[in-house]
């Protein structure tokens, strides 16, 4: 017996179809469109912030636990590094010597920028002491005894260099041969090259008021020159920092908050004009100096802001990942192979510049070893995959102020060379430690 429900069926007639009421669908679309909807995404560590100092202690507790320790121990290393040996000489704080740690890491320092960019692949070059020796010696001998502009011959010194680089990278990239074993044979020919370009002499003293002898003698000793680099940076960071809180927003992605900007910009600003004061208590700001900076601000913008910087981190994260995104691998390989001949050879241009002639000891000693160790110590992991150009500057600093201190108390060369290793050692040993709570805690 079939229902009287014209629209429903008994479960027990076979083959009768089941009707439903026609059903009012305006709740069932808007539920639709809304799942359809994109969802806006929260970064949990800003999310976090918003809570004020309870979630900045939160936040802190957090990297602690997961390993996340960033630059905290180098900064934390060098506050106590200054205030031991400022304990201990009474002289290390003041303007002169601090100016002279300024002008001693430009050339290691420069060196440790491009060695940054290799460790971001999980490499490593060991060529950049003996590619730099080759670059100031090239220079040296183009601009005195060819007669070559210093201008003309850097250029051509260091054009030079980045084909050394590309001669690297094209070997490891293209051909398979480990980094290591290129870049070793590397150090071996370019020092090579570097004793035969400079002939039987071993030793070009630079021209007296060439250029090269200017990049780490100059100052700019108006006081308005070090205060306006000072403001510029603070600037352009406030700038930075709030252009790129304003496109999350409009993104619908949750920004730094605008306190903790005005935050970060005043410790900032603090540091860079009480660094412009101490510099103009003594010769003022050195060109060396700037240069420095400004090579370290330009790696840093590459590495973080272009799509070439996020290449790198994707290659020295997952080379097998890079390649199926489409990643150009063997290019980024070759590229920041030559990015690091470049730095090498800016670095020696500067060194050359201090010790007033190319010759063929420059670029050996434990000139390879500060830049490797700067770029280690200041946070780049030698596993690949994390660090920051700045890296290289917190790092020099702690070797440089580590030398510095250990001279003013005239203590000898090797026991310099013993705590250098040691604190490398220690930094090496935090990196490994971090990676592994990293791991342990999902983060790695």
């Amino acid at each position: 017996m079939s229902s009287s429900n014209p629209t429903s069926a008994s479960k027990g007639d076979e083959g009768a179809v089941i009707e439903a009421p026609a059903a009012d669908t305006t709740a069932t679309d808007a539920a639709a469109l809304e799942s359809s909807a994109p969802v806006r995404t929260v970064d949990p560590r800003l999310l976090v912030r918003e809570e004020g100092l309870k979630g900045y202690l939160e936040e802190f507790k957090r990297k602690m636990r997961s390993g996340d320790l960033g630059s905290i121990p180098v900064i934390l290393g060098l506050i106590l590094i200054w205030g031991i040996f400022q304990g201990v000489t009474g002289s290390f704080l003041n303007p002169d010597n601090l100016t002279n740690i300024t002008l001693y890491i430009a050339g290691p320092g420069l060196m440790a920028v491009g060695i940054v960019f290799v460790l971001l692949l999980g490499e490593i070059d060991l060529s950049v002491g003996s590619v730099a020796g080759t670059t100031a010696a090239i220079s040296a001998v183009l601009s005195v005894q060819h007669g070559v502009s210093a201008g003309l011959a850097m250029v051509i010194a260091i054009a030079t260099a980045i084909v050394m680089g590309a001669v690297h990278g094209f070997f490891f990239a293209k051909i398979g041969v480990p980094a290591f074993v290129v870049t070793l044979a590397g150090l071996l020919s370019w020092s090579g090259l570097q004793q035969w370009v400079l002939g039987t002499t071993g030793t070009i003293n630079n021209p007296p008021d060439g250029l090269i002898v200017h990049l780490d003698n100059y100052f700019f000793s108006d006081i308005a020159a070090a205060y306006g680099v000072a403001l510029v940076g603070v600037l352009l960071y406030l700038g930075g920092a709030l252009l790129d809180a304003k496109r999350r927003r409009e993104a619908g992605l949750t920004a730094r908050p605008t306190a903790e900007i005005a935050v970060r910009t005043a410790v900032l600003a603090v540091i860079a004009f009480a660094a412009a004061y101490t510099l103009n208590q003594d010769r003022g700001l050195p060109l060396a100096l700037v240069v420095f900076l400004g090579i370290v601000v330009i790696g840093d913008w590459v590495l973080r802001r272009t799509a070439y910087g996020r290449q790198i981190f994707a290659v020295g994260g997952s080379v097998e990942a890079a390649r199926r995104a489409g990643i150009n691998v063997p290019w980024v390989r070759i590229s920041v192979f030559m990015i690091s001949a470049a730095m090498a050879a800016l670095g020696g241009l500067f060194i050359a510049s201090q010790a007033g002639a190319a010759d063929k000891a420059l670029g050996g000693g434990n000139v390879l070893m500060n830049a490797i160790a700067a770029a280690v110590i200041g946070g780049t992991s030698l596993f690949g995959g994390r660090g920051k150009t700045w890296s290289a500057l917190l790092g020099i600093l702690v070797i440089q102020s580590i030398i510095q201190g250990l001279n003013l108390e005239g203590i000898d060369t090797s026991i310099q060379y013993m705590i250098t290793g040691a604190v490398l050692l220690a930094a090496v040993v935090l990196d490994s430690v971090s990676r592994r709570t990293q791991k342990a805690s999902g983060r790695g």
